[in-house]
């Protein structure tokens, strides 16, 4: 449904008792607040969240902050767009309620008590999934009661014992939907014998449990600061193969390869142990699956190609393949500032290695490509870097180029 009178016909007349009093548009989930007052459920936590404790309409004090959803105004809103259909206005979707503190808090000493059945514990953990799952607003409910912490409990502390594992699988998708604090991380990660068991769900034969082990494990990376630990990570048997395998999984399982493309960036923060992800095949892997990305994944894969250009190795491998330099040139200026910035420290590095490659990039227009950068609002790194590599590939510019550079005279590219 369109959250203003813009995209309807104008005949369309929103009534006043279903707009908001705050956002004056139709109301998506009405709830009541302690002062008997209806408000969309976004615009009235919007109004909290600021700071505000006064009722928008009466301006009485809000005694607490419990919203009561409104079932009745909400189905008449909904039976309103049905019939109004026929003018453009789509049914409102039934909102999912966010989960009640009292039943997470529940949940979560039922998984915890190691005096409960392994049937209660495993329910309670399949429930807070769903939850979690749901919605931003439901992990921020679950965390308010140390969950994570929880979590990495019941992760671990099965892992030493006979115990189903089971819990250990359930309690890694749940964990798997947290971001992870910095001490929470040296939590796990000060602890070999932790990253060892976390890293060997990455062989497990369901591919969701790979996906959860990836992203706990990228979490844990990035949110170490210590370069020792994460060069312990980095450096663990087979790390590299079995996260680039991941990466790999047909391309139907989108969170396969956002999970995998992050978890691999991750590893090749480490620069001693970059040559290993090559050896492992993140050039292909990577380079294969460059268009097939979404934007924020494409920017973190030509990060990590950047990364991998900059060791021997990794600048070889990208060399010896035919699409590397046709797709970075081609991604200047296409997905974002970072993406072109990241694709032309990669190309610099590549066409610093070889004249062969300085020869193809030009062959494939990444000089009118380099231009445009030097004189877009793109990042300064990106200018530099567009502006070191015009420099280097003068001596490669076509014989027509050159006569005609007078016309660029008033661009924003440093003189060489």
């Amino acid at each position: 449904m369109p959250g203003s009178l813009e995209p309807l016909d104008v005949n369309v007349q929103i009534p006043y008792h279903f707009r908001c009093p705050i956002s004056l548009e139709l109301m998506r989930d009405p709830v009541i607040v302690t002062t008997g007052q209806t408000y969309d459920r976004a615009s009235i936590e919007s109004w909290v969240a600021t700071g505000n404790t006064t009722c928008p309409v009466t301006r009485l004090p809000l005694t607490d902050f419990t919203l009561i959803p409104n079932h009745t105004l909400r189905r008449l809103i909904q039976e309103w767009c049905v019939a109004n259909r026929s003018y453009g206005v789509e049914r409102i979707p039934t909102p999912k309620q966010p989960a009640d503190p009292v039943t997470v808090r529940s949940l979560l000493n039922q998984a915890v008590s190691q005096s409960n059945s392994k049937h209660v514990r495993l329910s309670a953990l399949r429930r807070l999934r769903a939850l979690a799952r749901d919605s931003e607003k439901n992990r921020s409910v679950i965390s308010a009661y140390n969950a994570r912490e929880i979590l990495i409990g019941i992760l671990f502390e099965t892992s030493l014992s006979l115990n189903s594992p089971e819990l250990n699988l359930e309690a890694l998708a749940v964990l798997s939907s947290f971001p992870l604090t910095e001490s929470e991380c040296v939590l796990i990660s000060s602890d070999p014998d932790r990253i060892s068991y976390l890293i060997s769900f990455l062989s497990h034969s369901s591919i969701d449990v790979r996906v959860n082990s990836a992203s706990l494990l990228e979490n844990v990376i990035v949110g170490t600061r210590s370069p020792e630990k994460r060069a312990e990570i980095s450096n663990q048997n087979e790390v590299f193969e079995k996260v680039i395998g991941i990466l790999n999984y047909p391309v139907t399982c989108s969170r396969a390869m956002k999970v995998g493309i992050k978890a691999l960036f991750a590893l090749c923060l480490v620069k001693q142990h970059r040559h290993k992800a090559v050896e492992a095949g993140a050039v292909e892997a990577v380079i294969d699956r460059l268009s097939d990305f979404e934007k924020c994944d494409a920017e973190r894969a030509l990060a990590t190609v950047e990364l991998l250009c900059r060791i021997p190795e990794g600048c070889a491998a990208f060399a010896a393949h035919a699409l590397t330099v046709p797709l970075l040139v081609k991604i200047i200026l296409k997905v974002s500032d970072r993406a072109t910035e990241y694709a032309t420290g990669a190309l610099l590095s590549l066409c610093s290695a070889s004249e062969r490659l300085q020869n193809e990039a030009v062959a494939v227009g990444v000089l009118t490509q380099l231009l445009l950068v030097v004189q877009s609002d793109c990042t300064a790194r990106a200018k530099r870097k567009a502006q070191m590599l015009l420099k280097l590939l003068r001596d490669s510019w076509p014989e027509k180029s050159v006569r005609n550079s007078d016309d660029l005279a008033c661009s924003d590219v440093v003189p060489f």
